[in-house]
């Protein structure tokens, strides 16, 4: 059990700032984040050691240089032009017609993500949407947010799309093979679900203005690269990076490594300068990221989030279907209040130790998986992915609101794990599988 007083002190130092960050009336969410983190660390509920250095409640190093090495490389690429070019492509492909333009743009993004991680996808296919939008007088922020939400679900089925999926893995030893197995079947039918969601939740952002379909289809897509030369070094070095993501179990690189060193390979390769460079960098974002690192980090030093992870794994006693389902939707809500990084690791040693002493089949990670991910979706800070296209939106002048994301992402991910449950079922239970 959690000591009564930090444990407290945290909560109300994570809801204060939960409140900041979803209002944003007062303060911007990076500076909650920020704040609450500073008084998690001034009033001793974590140390310097836990907040920077500790794997279970520090600053996830991995996702901030994950995110700045490719920030790096996706301000490099701007400068020749490709996201104008992929924009005008990506229009002419859908004729200029709204509905099937998002369609595109969310498999594209979910698939995408599947081979990736939602994160990098996110990065690249951001910037090309808001270039579509303004080309064909679009609203951007309904476009930005059906694709992060794709992205969330994309990941979903492999072992390297999201970040929790990682952290499974290495608990668990499943390989890239099961989580394909296992999960990618739901995620197809989680993305036909999604679509179909959209097309109602964003009903009035598919409006067409004829005379910009008419200007984008008489567009030469290749006039407006720019930089035929560094948009050759450019993709090479983009090339290496995915390629050394989609193996990075096998070249034992971390993520974050593999975007660093491409990051510094492709400024020194090209003659972009230092400022270039970094002009995109999201750097409210990624201190963000660490605020609401070492703010969770608090939660799990003052020992609420493992009490939390043990009061759902005690509902497991002789109901193992009782507990797959709590544990699906419990991972769901958790995951849209804290993100679901530091999220599962909390529980990952919980459901390991249930798996180990009691033989539990293989659906607790299963339904962990489900759970973790797609509750990412309910807010805006509930995946990484999501804080991402906040940050990029918000530079370019489009700012999605907590409560303006999360009024479409809390329908998504009920919807999802609803029909993740029956899935669940019907795979595990019903027919054995």
């Amino acid at each position: 059990m959690p000591e009564i007083v930090p444990a407290i002190t945290a909560i109300v130092i994570f809801l204060v700032a939960y409140v900041f960050i979803a209002t944003e009336k007062w303060i911007t969410r990076t500076a909650a984040a920020l704040g609450g983190a500073g008084f998690v660390l001034a009033l001793g509920i974590s140390d310097a050691p836990a907040a920077f250095f500790s794997e279970e409640s520090g600053v996830d190093w991995n996702v901030v240089f994950l995110l700045l090495g490719m920030m790096v490389i996706v301000s490099v690429m701007r400068e020749t032009g490709i996201f104008e070019y992929l924009a005008i492509w990506a229009a002419k492909r859908a004729r200029g017609r709204a509905f099937p333009l998002m369609v595109l743009l969310m498999l594209i993004t979910a698939f995408a993500s599947a081979l990736l991680d939602n994160v990098t996808t996110v990065l690249l296919i951001a910037p090309v949407t808001i270039l579509i939008c303004q080309r064909l007088a679009l609203p951007v922020v309904p476009y930005l947010i059906a694709e992060v939400l794709a992205s969330n679900v994309g990941g979903t089925a492999t072992l390297v799309g999201d970040p929790p999926n990682i952290i499974i893995a290495s608990r668990s030893g499943l390989s890239f093979n099961d989580f394909l197995f296992n999960l990618a079947p739901i995620v197809l039918v989680l993305l036909v679900v999604l679509i179909a969601l959209c097309r109602w939740l964003f009903a009035d952002a598919f409006r067409t203005d004829h005379d910009r379909v008419k200007e984008i289809m008489a567009l030469n897509e290749r006039e407006a690269i720019q930089d035929t030369r560094l948009l050759k070094q450019s993709l090479a070095v983009l090339g290496l990076v995915l390629v050394a993501f989609v193996f990075h179990p096998v070249l034992g690189y971390e993520p974050s490594v593999v975007a660093l060193l491409g990051a510094g390979l492709l400024v020194t390769v090209t003659r972009v300068t230092t400022e270039q460079s970094l002009q995109d960098v999201e750097w409210g974002t990624l201190a963000f990221f660490m605020g609401l690192f070492i703010m969770v980090g608090g939660l799990v030093e003052a020992g609420v989030l493992g009490a939390v992870a043990e009061g759902i794994a005690g509902f497991s006693e002789g109901n193992l279907l009782g507990f797959t389902g709590a544990l699906l939707w419990g991972s769901g809500v958790l995951s849209g209040i804290v993100d679901n990084i530091p999220y599962v690791a909390s529980m990952s040693p919980v459901v390991a130790g249930l798996v180990d002493a009691n033989g539990q089949p293989e659906v607790l990670w299963w339904s962990l998986a489900l759970g973790a991910d797609l509750g990412g979706n309910a807010t805006l800070i509930g995946a990484s992915a999501n804080v991402v296209v906040a940050g990029i939106a918000a530079r370019n002048g489009y700012p999605i609101g907590f409560w303006q994301f999360t009024r479409y992402g809390l329908v998504v991910t009920v919807a999802t794990l609803a029909v993740s449950s029956v899935y669940v079922y019907l795979r595990y239970f019903a027919l054995g599988g």
